[in-house]
């Protein structure tokens, strides 16, 4: 048991070097060199390298990712409780296929962009997933405080805590968090008036991280477009790559920054006019702002969440005491 501890100390030591170097050459990291929970990490994601694994049925990105998490969800129930006072069930258990948008079953998808260049037409690969924002205002507003971001830069929905209100799709400008109704604690607590399901969506493969290893979609990546690994040895990779093809960084700054830098040879307001903004198709509007809780409607509206939570959990349990103690009335009533 000492050795084996010995010997991962001696890997993490010249996996920390390999990465200090290969971020210093401008080249792809090590396999595992990005790994841990304690080092704030980035991903960067090169659009000039993608290519949509073109001849696949299923970019190997969102194949990796969806094979990860193919068990995430648990099974669904029969009847799912229609919420008041709105009536919307998402249910996307029958729809597990999808990989063109974001769903619950599926983190991450791929974005073919047909851009007019002044040298010709040309097609961009775009993968789409979670920002993984600096502060992000989806833990910030949870009532619940379902979704956190770690140290490592992942930010993470807890689907044991998370009650499906959707008030962190509501808040992130791309809409990544992703409904799916009929699960979650919320059925065990006033299912049709507190909560709607979990919400999901990527989390940077936060368990394969304090295992040492690389995220899905990293490690699939035939072309090395995706990569992560230390947040100023990625800032400083990005920023060389931009400059070599005469490019742009998107995510630097959007939303009060991200752990995810996207780098594009074309600007980044060619691709946004491709994407129509749909449900699970975000778009990449340029100058994104952070909308903070405290200063919109929304955000007090939400704030004022967890005191009606509390309020509903007691009526809960209250009512739950009550038909308990009814029953056992009547029982005893019944012996004599």
């Amino acid at each position: 048991m000492q050795e084996k501890k010995s010997t991962d100390l001696s890997r993490r030591s010249f996996l920390k070097i390999s990465a200090g170097a290969a971020a210093l050459n401008c080249l792809s990291l090590p396999a595992e060199a990005a790994t841990g929970t304690e080092t704030q990490l980035s991903t960067i994601i090169d659009l000039n390298l993608c290519d949509g694994c073109t001849g696949r049925k299923i970019p190997a990105c969102v194949d990796a990712c969806r094979t990860i998490n193919k068990n995430r969800i648990p099974p669904v129930v029969a009847n799912i409780p229609e919420p008041w006072p709105r009536k919307t069930i998402e249910d996307w258990s029958k729809k597990k296929d999808v990989t063109d948008r974001l769903t619950p079953y599926n983190f991450i998808y791929v974005h073919k962009a047909e851009i007019d260049m002044a040298g010709g037409p040309k097609t961009i690969f775009v993968p789409r997933r979670c920002m993984h924002c600096d502060n992000p205002a989806c833990a910030t507003i949870c009532p619940f405080s379902a979704n956190s971001k770690k140290k490592n830069g992942a930010v993470v929905i807890d689907q044991n805590l998370c009650f499906g209100g959707a008030k962190c799709k509501d808040v992130c400008p791309w809409e990544i968090p992703q409904r799916q109704s009929g699960v979650g604690i919320y059925l065990k607590v006033l299912p049709g008036f507190m909560g709607n399901g979990v919400m999901y969506k990527c989390d940077l493969c936060n368990e394969r991280l304090k295992e040492g290893n690389l995220p899905g979609c990293v490690e699939a990546c035939p072309r090395e477009a995706l990569l992560i690994g230390r947040r100023s040895d990625m800032e400083k990779i990005a920023g060389e790559r931009a400059r070599a093809q005469n490019g742009c960084i998107y995510g630097k700054k959007e939303n009060g920054g991200t752990s995810t830098l996207y780098i594009s040879p074309v600007p980044f307001e060619l691709l946004n006019k491709t994407m129509e903004k749909k449900p699970g198709q975000p778009a990449m509007q340029p100058d994104v702002v952070r909308r903070m809780a405290g200063t919109d409607p929304l955000g007090k509206a939400v704030l004022a969440a967890p005191l009606l939570g509390l309020a509903a959990a007691g009526f809960a349990y209250a009512c739950n005491r009550f038909f308990r103690r009814r029953e056992q009335v009547k029982k005893e009533e019944g012996n004599d």
